[in-house]
């Protein structure tokens, strides 16, 4: 097949000066201090050999030309897919409890993976990962019972609720996903997307204050996922035959998808903003308002914040690009970054801003190795002048500068809250977003009885909606009775952890991380007791089964990610508020010797602090070789 790339090209200028480099052997890692630093703190600025940039497949071309491009295996897939089709709805149709290579490529964009349990020894039990795709985190009441109910007929018996404020759905059976799936669909819930080489879920404040920027975060969170959704009908022409399940879409978001007049779209395509390549890898957006940073703002490809005027009414909104977790070991060219101010937009031209950045790495971001797909590696070989420049064509404007906005705050929302409509609103802390056994039970009784739509924070975590004020006391005592008790009572710790799910079936996974993260936890707290520091005191501490960076361990005070069989690098120096990038401190530590490296570090964070300084903020003043000289001579001593 021959084909061409590019949408109209209308919108890309000639001038060699926005053309990204036909060679990327001169891929940047970029000089910000945020991103990387030399020595111990980050990575070594190092690029990898590169080849010629393929831009998004648009159709056939003339007879007699060709396109001689590098591009990965799944971009191929990809193109012979019919349009994320094949093979996989073929190979559904199989007795084989597993997919072919290519149909497990292709599943993803129906949002599930193909997973085995890596716990048992011969042959490899084959079953499904699903994950829904729920913008802000909002569940019906309806689809949370669904849920439950599919978890216990078809999966493990439990529902994970993810860092992206979805749930995913674990031991689903080939022959049982089109009953799972099927089923999610006709419950007002979808799988679309939340997988696969195109926008992930959209995050927003989980929290369901009835105040016009916390309501208008939200909106425009669903108006983005809404704009960034498949169009091409394969979804639903493989699980439901064909059958469209959809709401009406607001009338701005269909005319910000089919406004063409920048060149952003492929004319005729039954998808028109991703063609036939779809994005060259993930692109993760979140919303969100000012001070408010549940999201983790900066780790996303585009960061949306809400800007309102003195009397409150949302006016536009700051952009941030480039932010992502995933590296790989040993490969000091990959890295996790931050993203970056990119400009401010009046409010009704979010979608066609949100849009043009999209294209912008659609175009442009490289599909030859998709280790370096991430739109952060095209802020990084650019810089954000040129980037900012190619995306302004796009949008047809030019950015305004962002407006300036108060400090960042976690928010977790856990315990009782007024919504501002004369109801309640209870968050939950899920331990590591598990949800299982009695506490799955009562959940559901709950959730059942008083007939209550839930939403999922981004840290794990569950709300309970709309809630009478005479239903505070029973629901309050149910939730204790299954072990969901309120944030007072609940450790420090345990209230910012996250995990990823990693083994056993994970296949990217190297080290324990969600089951191991309760015994690492319980050792923190008796390292912080045994230093003298207060069990109010606490860490923000993430932990990863390999460096995808899934529980986004990057932005952690205290960092695991998982190097080896029970080994992990450590990284230190986030802030609790999730804005600094940590820095890998030691390189492969066995989960056996944790104390040995630790404790030293929080006696002297406690000894040696400011106040009021976080132990991020301490590991960041004090420095690399300082930090290793606390390790390297600690006896175990403490003075009194």
């Amino acid at each position: 097949m021959t084909t061409s790339f590019g949408a109209s090209g209308a919108a890309i200028s000639n001038d060699p000066k926005l053309q990204i480099s036909k060679t990327l052997g001169g891929l940047k890692t970029a000089s910000n201090s945020l991103f990387l630093l030399d020595g111990y703190w980050g990575f070594r600025k190092s690029a990898p050999c590169g080849t010629s940039v393929v831009r998004a497949v648009s159709e056939n071309v003339k007879s007699g030309t060709s396109v001689d491009q590098k591009r990965s295996k799944v971009e191929i897939i990809k193109e012979k897919s019919n349009f994320i089709r094949y093979p996989l709805n073929e190979d559904l149709l199989t007795d084989a409890p597993n997919l072919s290579d290519d149909s497990t490529q292709v599943i993803k964009f129906h949002g599930s993976y193909q997973q085995y349990n890596r716990d048992e020894r011969g042959s490899r039990s084959y079953s499904f990962m699903l994950r829904t795709k729920n913008p802000c985190g909002k569940v019906p009441n309806k689809l949370y019972l669904v849920m439950d109910d599919l978890a216990d007929e078809f999966g493990i018996g439990t529902l994970r609720l993810t860092t992206r404020q979805t749930f995913q759905l674990h031991g689903v059976l080939k022959k049982n996903l089109k009953t799972v799936m099927s089923s999610i669909i006709k419950n007002m819930g979808s799988t679309l997307g939340a997988c696969g080489d195109l926008n992930r879920n959209v995050l927003a404040p989980a929290a369901p204050f009835q105040r016009k920027d916390y309501l208008f975060a939200q909106e425009t969170a669903e108006n983005i996922a809404a704009l960034l959704t498949p169009q091409s009908g394969f979804y639903y022409d493989v699980w439901v035959d064909g059958e469209k399940f959809v709401s009406a879409e607001p009338p701005e978001v269909v005319a910000a998808r089919n406004d063409n007049l920048l060149g952003t779209n492929f004319p005729d395509s039954p998808e028109p903003i991703y063609g036939t390549q779809f994005l060259p890898r993930k692109f993760k957006i979140a919303v969100t308002v000012p001070t408010d940073n549940s999201v983790d703002l900066f780790t996303n490809d585009i960061g949306v914040v809400v800007v309102s005027d003195p009397n409150g009414e949302p006016q536009g909104f700051n952009l941030y690009v480039g932010g992502g977790m995933g590296r790989t070991h040993r490969i000091e060219s990959t890295f996790p970054r931050l993203a970056e101010p990119l400009g401010y937009v009046p409010k009704a031209d979010i979608l066609y801003a949100v849009k043009a950045i999209v294209v912008t790495q659609r175009e442009n971001g490289r599909r030859d190795d998709r280790r370096y797909s991430r739109m952060k590696y095209l802020l990084s070989s650019w810089g954000i002048e040129k980037f900012r420049s190619v995306v302004e064509q796009y949008y047809g404007k030019k950015f305004e500068p962002c407006h300036d906005l108060p400090e960042w705050e976690f928010k977790s929302y856990l315990g009782w809250h007024d919504q501002g409509d004369g109801v309640l609103f209870c968050g939950l802390q899920v331990d590591n977003g598990r949800i299982k056994g009695t506490m799955k039970t009562s959940l559901r009784e709950i959730i059942e009885k008083y007939n209550l739509n839930v939403r999922i924070t981004p840290n794990q975590n569950l709300i309970l909606c709309d809630i009478q004020e005479a239903w505070k006391q029973p629901i309050t005592t149910a939730l204790a009775q299954c072990g969901l008790q309120q944030p007072e009572h609940v450790d420090p710790l345990n209230v910012t952890a996250m995990a990823c799910p990693a083994l056993p079936l994970c296949p990217l996974a190297i080290a324990e991380a969600e089951r191991g993260a309760p015994d690492i936890l319980k050792r923190v707290r008796a390292m912080l007791k045994k230093v003298g520091l207060q069990h109010n005191e606490s860490v923000v501490i993430r932990i990863t089964g390999c460096p995808n960076g899934c529980a986004r361990p990057y932005m952690a005070e205290l960092g695991l990610v998982g190097s080896g069989p029970n080994a992990y690098q450590i990284w230190v120096g986030g802030t609790p508020n999730q804005t600094l990038l940590a820095k890998v401190l030691f390189d492969k530590v066995k989960i056996q010797d944790l104390e040995k490296v630790l404790e030293p570090l929080f006696y002297n964070w406690k000894c040696l602090r400011v106040p009021s300084e976080s132990f991020g903020e301490f590991t960041n003043r004090v420095g690399g070789e300082k930090l290793h000289e606390m390790v390297d001579k600690w006896d175990g001593v403490m003075a009194a």
